[in-house]
């Protein structure tokens, strides 16, 4: 039975754009709801969402896009790396067809469960994870979805659930019209995918901040106070949600801060208190994660002695500030997931060790500007990976005294195993996108933690 909120799906013609997982996952939930679902990738597709289609009986077709067909439907949903200026995007809104996102047809069907939603430039994916961690562990029925996990997609059509803990991104964002998450968190803005939004920082911060538009008073909207772009530009976005900012300048009354070590959380008429010391998280930039996932953990109604416990025994990420070996004194870090320069920056400001940094990718309009203090007191030699590594010798040829180019992770890897004293640490923060030399940023920090152990 079709339960969409506004949209009658039966007999309705859906055209998905991509067939990675928020794709296959769309057509998956659409497939079920009653729609009449056609897949066009213009790529060959993957091996395992092939077989996913077929297995469903879901129409698909690959290497190509029937572009007649396409513009005879409905509603397209577009696959979030589909950027708008794409030619057949542009046609297709051209001749008024609404184009949504996957998270918006995964809304129109989630019937009473709940969403908590975070995005941001920066801490979202280690935010998200914890707070998937801390419900998980506090009894939650919930499910880790979206950038993070499974297609939320796909997790409401083969296994609901009470609550979704989802990672969005802002192009995600872009294509939705009632989307509203329960919760949402922003955790901060800065710099990053320009590219898609015509090198404008204005046309990105409304994207992040389009995750409050829809909410209601009994919403909440947790953020992080002491961000810039947050404290310049919250008043510009009407929302009606309760806010709950958290904070290391002030104390709100609601919301979470930190003083004196301690972390102290206030939702409603709940509160939670615990050190810092704590925390199997460290930095700075950890605190704040901290603080959003357990005022988001507190607002859901999570027992206060299971968030400590949470907060106590999460474990880091791969590909986020993961120690990867020691080799002769020399330890190894991978940082792949560091794919703007603000990233980076969180990065370097953990560092209590001398530092060879490993930089560079496809640039994204990066301002290299934010890391210079950084680099001149932590960083001893730089090591490009990437194809291009002209605006990194500019923004640093007066700050370290060794810049070297490779164009692999072994070379890289080779190169700053060279420069490094026993005592100092090869941090692989890139701040750049990874698909000049790799197929993502996993396969980055695969291909580093490879030539780490050949070593």
């Amino acid at each position: 039975m079709c339960l969409a909120l506004s949209f009658n799906c039966m007999s309705k013609t859906l055209i998905v754009l991509g067939a990675g997982e928020s794709g296959v996952g769309a057509a998956i939930l659409a497939a079920k709801e009653g729609y009449l679902v056609f897949v066009s990738d213009a790529g060959k597709i993957a091996e395992k969402y092939r077989s996913v289609l077929v297995e469903r009986g879901i129409e698909y077709e690959e290497g190509h896009h029937s572009e007649e067909r396409i513009l005879d439907a409905d509603e397209v949903m577009k696959s979030p790396g589909i950027p708008d200026k794409n030619s057949l995007v542009i046609r297709i809104r051209n001749m008024g067809i609404p184009v949504i996102s996957e998270i918006e047809l995964a809304y129109r069907h989630k019937g009473t469960s709940r969403i908590l939603g975070i995005t941001g430039s920066n801490g979202k994916t280690t935010t998200t994870s914890l707070a998937y961690h801390i419900c998980k562990h506090g009894g939650l029925d919930c499910a880790l979805v979206g950038n993070i996990g499974v297609s939320i997609a796909k997790q409401i059509a083969d296994d609901p659930k009470e609550w979704y803990i989802a990672e969005i991104s802002s192009f995600q964002l872009d294509d939705i019209r009632e989307f509203r998450p329960d919760i949402a968190i922003l955790t901060n803005i800065t710099e990053d995918h320009l590219d898609r939004y015509e090198y404008k920082f204005e046309n990105y911060i409304r994207s992040k901040f389009s995750i409050v538009k829809n909410q209601k008073k009994t919403d909440f909207f947790i953020f992080c106070a002491d961000d810039p772009v947050l404290k310049q530009h919250i008043e510009e976005y009407s929302f009606q949600s309760n806010p709950l900012p958290y904070t290391m300048q002030q104390e709100p009354n609601q919301g979470g801060f930190i003083r004196n070590g301690q972390m102290n959380l206030q939702a409603g008429t709940e509160t939670l208190r615990m050190s810092i010391y704590d925390f199997a998280l460290k930095g700075i930039h950890n605190q704040y994660n901290t603080m959003a996932a357990g005022l988001a953990a507190l607002t859901i109604g999570i027992r206060k002695d299971k968030i400590r416990e949470a907060v106590q025994s999460f474990e880091s990420l791969e590909h986020r500030m993961e120690y990867v070996s020691t080799v002769r004194g020399v330890e190894f870090v991978n940082d792949s997931k560091a794919t703007n320069v603000n990233s980076t920056w969180f990065a370097l400001e953990t560092m209590q060790k001398p530092a060879i940094l490993i930089l560079g990718g496809i640039d994204k309009g990066n301002d290299y500007s934010l890391l210079r203090s950084l680099i001149r007191e932590k960083v001893k030699a730089i090591v490009c990976m990437g194809l291009d590594n002209r605006k990194i010798h500019e923004a640093f040829q007066n700050d370290v005294a060794v810049i070297v180019n490779t164009v692999s992770a072994k070379e890289a890897v080779k190169s700053s195993f060279h420069l490094a004293a026993k005592g100092d640490v090869v941090l692989l923060s890139p701040s750049c996108a990874s698909f000049d030399l790799f197929k993502n940023y996993e396969d980055r920090g695969n291909q580093f933690k490879e030539a780490v152990r050949d070593l």
